[in-house]
């Protein structure tokens, strides 16, 4: 896995510009914040983010890969102006559940979920290294 940052570029802070990488594709859907049984345990946007970085880790575990292998995540929100006021919190919780790896990433506000409750949808690229 190789991250592309264009010469003189600032260092972005908390995602890669780009990601090159060579192996098993995996694809995960848009996971929402709730748990297993398909309910929600809370409203708030950091619990409910969490929750879905989760799910997102379990799916990736079902393909033998992990959040090091992620290369592109989509975020999708309700509520921008509230994501910004909470970055701290959504750093912590990120990296709780992520780690310190940071692919390409992409954050949209959007109208509405699918789900009415739903205030976060993360989906996920990831890339598993051919074997040596």
């Amino acid at each position: 896995m190789k991250h592309l940052q264009p010469p003189g570029w600032a260092a972005p802070k908390g995602y890669a510009n780009g990601i090159a990488a060579r192996g098993t594709h995996v694809y995960v859907g848009g996971q929402i914040g709730w748990n297993a049984a398909q309910a929600f345990e809370s409203d708030d946007f950091i619990a409910q983010t969490r929750q879905t970085l989760l799910n997102v880790r379990d799916v990736l575990a079902c393909a033998d890969a992990g959040p090091q292998h992620m290369v592109r995540m989509t975020w999708y929100v309700t509520d921008r102006v509230e994501y910004n006021a909470r970055l701290r919190e959504l750093g912590e919780v990120y990296r709780e559940v992520m780690g310190r790896h940071f692919p390409a990433m992409t954050c949209v506000e959007v109208s509405a979920l699918m789900e009415a409750r739903a205030k976060v949808e993360i989906e996920v690229t990831a890339v598993v290294p051919d074997p040596v």
